[in-house]
């Protein structure tokens, strides 16, 4: 896994989180992270799904959103690691709140 940069996203708490971003299509170990569907808009990316999974390595195999994904041009995924679910599923939650991503919905 090559990451490309790193992105700062804020969650609805204020709470600042550091992603690494790589190109779609990039092979993840199997580890447990939050992670955001990104379309690069040079410079920048905007948000378009943002989830978490207990195994990067196969979230990505058919995703419930991948139409979705398609439809609107993404081009990276951006991750940020985090073992423990109940984490995990809190920081996706404040994520969720502060972006409302299009293919969240």
């Amino acid at each position: 896994m090559a990451k490309e940069t790193t992105v700062t996203l804020k969650g609805a708490s204020g709470k600042i989180y550091s992603f690494d971003v790589f190109p779609w299509g990039t092979s993840f170990k199997p580890l447990g992270a939050v992670y955001t569907v990104l379309k690069k808009n040079s410079p920048n990316f905007s948000v378009q799904y943002i989830g978490e999974t207990g195994d990067l390595s196969t979230r990505f195999d058919n995703h419930h959103k991948q139409g979705c994904f398609d439809r609107n041009g993404k081009t990276h995924i951006a991750v940020h690691l985090e073992s423990s679910e109940s984490a995990r599923l809190a920081k996706e939650a404040d994520l969720v709140a502060s972006y409302n991503p299009g293919c969240n919905g």
